[in-house]
């Protein structure tokens, strides 16, 4: 259903937020979350399990941080979702990703548990943006505290990925194989 929902714009999420949407200007937004799986999956194969805790400099994320933060952002954006297309109109608090990738490293899988973990969240999330249509894409609830629509969720979901991505191609010298 969802490619008659309509992009959002920026006031559709938390002015934090907003860069996600500018990195996705299709109009499908099913068609991209369905297709950054398989991206996922082909920039992670590039990565040697020598490489996967490497960081470009002090103090930065490693590979596999970032491969973390990517699934957390999934569940967390993916349950965002969820609740505002139901109609959910309690505030939802944001979270501080530093706080999270600190707390996980500890027992942070390796690379390839990272992709399965994300394809299986992010498998799960295309149930919900799936069934988006008119009416629920623009259901409204309150996220990190601000105004969010269930498609501009959906669009921010989609845009932290693609911001990861080109973080990691461009700091970390990852391609896609």
């Amino acid at each position: 259903m969802s490619p008659g929902i309509g992009r959002p714009d920026h006031t559709e999420c938390s002015p934090s937020h907003a860069r996600y949407i500018e990195r996705v200007p299709e109009t499908d937004i099913v068609d991209v979350l369905e297709k950054q799986i398989e991206e996922w999956r082909r920039l992670a194969a590039g990565v040697t399990p020598e490489r996967e805790d490497f960081t470009y400099a002090p103090g930065k994320w490693s590979v596999r941080d970032v491969f973390g933060h990517v699934v957390d952002g999934e569940r967390i954006f993916g349950y965002r979702l969820l609740r505002v297309t139901r109609g959910d109109r309690i505030a939802l608090p944001g979270f501080d990703e530093n706080d999270y990738v600190q707390a996980a490293r500890p027992w942070l899988a390796r690379l390839p548990e990272l992709v399965r973990e994300f394809v299986a969240v992010r498998e799960a999330n295309l149930f919900v943006a799936r069934r988006l249509d008119g009416n629920s894409a623009l259901r409204e609830g309150t996220a990190s505290g601000a105004r969010v629509t269930a498609r501009g969720i959906a669009y921010v979901m989609a845009g932290h990925v693609r911001h990861h991505k080109a973080g990691l191609e461009m700091n970390y010298g990852l391609r896609a194989t």
